[in-house]
């Protein structure tokens, strides 16, 4: 048997940062282009083209059942219209994978979906560790005025599946109100056909 040797990677609590990551995505808002509920907001602001978020992938370990992968996601504040930022989102590829969510600072929101539609939102904090079960769908959203961050554990073949979110969207969007944060239907969500 051939044994993989064990690691740990140091999280950065100041700024979420993982010094000697493998890896390091960086999305803008031409990534997102597509997914925000006011269009016209989200043209005007391609212009500036902002940074919506980091990924810092802590390893480049095997992608195969039995490991585990984690990162850590920082999240920048800001809006397009009163939509806050967010990440892109996704479904497992192999839908029948788990994910943990762990809120280190900021705060923010945890919007998940099964692929027939149902809705769930959890609110995070730092501490908050949230649970995404098979086969849901989630994105994470910056409701706060500073960066969102936290840590994501995941099986390593849990792969990712944007196609579906990038093709019929999420069915709820975020947005800023007179008292908060509030939960509201995504206009441009279009359902999958029943049994797609």
């Amino acid at each position: 048997m051939t044994y993989f040797d064990p690691l740990t990677r140091h999280v950065r609590l100041t700024d979420g940062t993982i010094p000697d990551a493998a890896a390091v995505q960086t999305r803008r808002l031409r990534d997102l282009e597509g997914l925000f509920v006011d269009r016209a907001a989200e043209r005007a602001l391609m212009a500036s083209d902002p940074l919506v978020y980091e990924v810092h992938e802590a390893t480049d370990g095997p992608k195969e059942d039995g490991h585990l992968l984690f990162s850590t996601t920082v999240l920048k504040p800001g809006r397009v219209g009163a939509e806050y930022f967010m990440t892109k989102g996704h479904f497992h590829a192999r839908s029948d994978r788990a994910e943990l969510y762990y809120g280190l600072s900021g705060e923010g929101m945890l919007l998940l979906q099964t692929p027939e539609g149902r809705v769930d939102v959890q609110p995070m904090i730092p501490g908050a560790a949230s649970y995404v079960p098979p086969h849901w769908g989630h994105r994470t959203i910056n409701t706060g005025s500073e960066d969102f961050v936290f840590l994501a554990v995941y099986p390593a073949d849990a792969g990712y599946d944007y196609g579906t979110i990038a093709t019929y969207g999420f069915a709820s969007a975020v947005v800023a109100g007179p008292d908060g944060p509030r939960v509201i239907a995504n206009p441009h969500y279009r359902p999958p056909a029943s049994g797609a």
